[in-house]
């Protein structure tokens, strides 16, 4: 560990209100399941096809970071922000969201099957295609969120076109109900 890193750790320690995101160890690990990305930043990153399964990634950062196709299945990503990001196709299946920042990001054909996503901010993101089966969406901010195409918590509702906000099912008779 260097003298600066050293230094900024303790320093962060005693005035962790002044430094709240630490330079920490565990930033610099490699990409792989399981790995531990708490308080990282991976802002504007290219993590694209990469498999973070399993992974802790509490509070971390990955605004504008682009995730297409990776797979974020069963890792914990309590707190973590995805403001802007890609997660294009990505593989959210019983991931921990809890409290998430999704606001802008691109979920379009993503999986998030089992997922937590209770008080998630997905704010303006875009879940076109997406599936939600089983996802768990208490307290869930989904204000102009596009679900056209997207699969709804229950399994069997499909999202009509225009559903922006809140699922609206096309019925047998064409009128819409709405859905969540």
């Amino acid at each position: 560990m260097s003298f600066l890193t050293f230094a900024v750790a303790a320093l962060s320690s005693i005035f962790g209100v002044l430094l709240p995101h630490p330079v920490r160890a565990e930033c610099s690990e490699a990409a792989g399941p399981g790995v531990v990305w708490r308080r990282c930043r991976y802002d504007g990153a290219s993590l694209r096809g990469v498999d973070l399964s399993g992974a802790d990634l509490r509070d971390s950062s990955f605004s504008r970071a682009d995730l297409s196709g990776s797979d974020l299945r069963r890792s914990n990503l309590q707190r973590a922000k995805f403001v802007s990001a890609t997660l294009q196709g990505t593989m959210l299946d019983e991931a921990n969201l809890t409290r998430a920042d999704l606001t802008s990001a691109d979920l379009a054909s993503a999986t998030l099957t089992g997922a937590g996503l209770r008080q998630a901010r997905l704010f303006g993101a875009n879940l076109r295609g997406a599936d939600l089966t089983g996802a768990i969406t208490d307290g869930i901010d989904l204000l102009h969120a596009d679900l056209s195409g997207a699969t709804w918590t229950d399994g069997k509702t499909v999202c009509a076109e225009g559903s922006v906000g809140r699922c609206q099912a096309a019925s047998t008779n064409g009128a819409v109900a709405p859905q969540g």
